[in-house]
């Protein structure tokens, strides 16, 4: 993905456009039910500053003969004004890909599901002559794959997606920001704007790898004790401990708005040579081609789990508490600290769901509805130099769960079965508090 024409780490300014046009290099769908309405290489993502986006085709790829101009013209304060367009038939409602509700026999009307700019607002004159659609009604879809590239590396991604890979790398690349401080871009979406806690312990390796260049983070232990806006940046303070010949010992502190989020150790090594060698053997499980792909909503990171392992319908199958996810990033730049930094932003997507796995009832879905989740603390040791644009399977296996609290012991292998990191995570599953006026599960904790 091209960078956008404001940075995403960049808060919005004065005078700043209301919606940053982002250029998408990758061939987008929509579809009305069954009927392909629109097809392009040539599609504009247009992000405004909240996080809402929208997807904006070229008129000429828009399949406009199945439609029906509405009479009156339509005004959005944001955009300017636009022609809408209607199409026959009701048709299913598309669902999300990750964490999608069930909405058995739910159907949706093609009323005004199409937006043709015709007087784009001052500054956005980008827009003339671009369709978008209504993605909660017609399925809008990016078909993430390199041209030239393995049939089998094809994945596709429902819109609205997050980023790409390029804007989670921008963001765990912590920016120096005075002695022993760094701070992070971000970026946001409306569907939860709280910032991951595992995205804190990967950024926090970037940090204390900076730090100490030369040497890097063999373990690192953070805990999080505050939820984080990701609609803001983050601070990172790091106290050294010790600074040897070997070793590097340091803490890292989470600041926002001037309150601590999170606290971590992280430990240094210059890697020494080794005594003897060993590791735990890779437990069987399909690979990567024969997992089914996940759309966890960014471009550029290809997930795959075997079948039957995720499901997030609280009335799927039961199964052991363990969870293989085979995970794999492109175009990573040639720099260790981001690939551990990556796979460390992966640690705490699973370990919950793996957890719920034997428990009939309950489903990831009921996260932040009806259950209240998240990550209390990430152990992660680093046996070796991590290559993130290469299959990464992390084998999830919760070992308890009482007391409203779940443990997993976490290995991660590549694709010949070297073991090279291991991790723990404790995080909370308990009944989500009832209070008057809440219970919007894209803020809630």
């Amino acid at each position: 993905m091209t960078a956008p024409e404001q940075a995403a780490s960049e808060p919005a300014e004065a005078g700043a456009p209301a919606l940053v046009a982002v250029p998408i290099p990758l061939r987008a769908r929509a579809w009305w039910g069954d009927q392909l309405i629109a097809e392009s290489t040539a599609t504009v993502w247009g992000r405004q500053p909240d996080g809402t986006s929208a997807l904006y085709f070229p008129r000429e790829d828009v399949r406009l003969d199945l439609f029906t101009p509405t009479s009156t013209p339509a005004t959005c304060p944001v955009r300017g004004g636009a022609q809408t367009w209607s199409i026959d038939g009701k048709v299913p409602p598309a669902l999300r890909g990750w964490g999608a509700p069930p909405v058995p026999g739910a159907v949706v009307d093609g009323q005004d599901v199409a937006w043709l700019s015709t007087e784009p607002a001052a500054g956005l004159e980008w827009l003339a002559g671009l369709v978008t659609f209504d993605h909660d009604r017609a399925l809008v879809e990016i078909v993430d794959g390199v041209d030239g590239g393995d049939p089998r590396d094809v994945t596709v991604k429902q819109f609205p997606i997050w980023g790409d890979v390029a804007d989670l790398v921008d963001i765990l690349d912590v920016r120096p920001d005075g002695e022993r401080r760094y701070v992070s871009g971000f970026l946001s979406s409306p569907g939860r704007p709280v910032v991951e806690a595992s995205q804190m312990l990967g950024q926090a390796i970037v940090a204390a790898s900076r730090h100490a260049p030369g040497r890097r983070v063999v373990s690192a232990h953070m805990v999080f004790y505050r939820a984080a806006d990701a609609r803001e940046p983050l601070a990172f303070e790091l106290e050294e401990l010790n600074n040897g010949r070997s070793f590097t010992s340091v803490i890292a502190h989470v600041d926002q708005g001037g309150r601590r989020r999170a606290s971590g150790t992280l430990l240094l090594d210059v890697t020494g040579e080794d005594v003897f060698r060993h590791a735990a053997p890779a437990p069987p499980a399909p690979g990567p081609y024969e997992s089914e792909p996940l759309d966890m909503a960014v471009t550029g990171r290809d997930l795959r789990i075997p079948a039957g392992e995720y499901d997030d319908d609280p009335a799927a199958p039961v199964g052991p508490p363990t969870i293989d996810t085979w995970v794999r990033f492109r175009a990573v730049p040639a720099d260790q600290p981001l690939h551990a930094a990556l796979l460390a932003q992966f640690t705490g997507h699973i370990s919950i769901s793996a957890a719920m796995r034997p428990h009939a009832g309950v489903g990831q879905w009921q996260a932040h509805r009806s259950l209240s989740t998240g990550i209390n603390a990430i152990a992660l040791s680093l046996h070796a130099d991590i290559r993130a644009d290469q299959w990464l399977r992390y084998h999830h296996h919760s070992t308890v769960a009482n007391g409203g609290m779940t443990h997993s012991e976490c290995r991660v292998y590549t694709e010949d079965g070297a073991l090279v990191a291991s991790f723990t995570v404790d995080a909370m599953v308990r009944p989500m508090p009832v209070r008057p006026g809440t219970g919007d599960h894209r803020t809630a904790m």
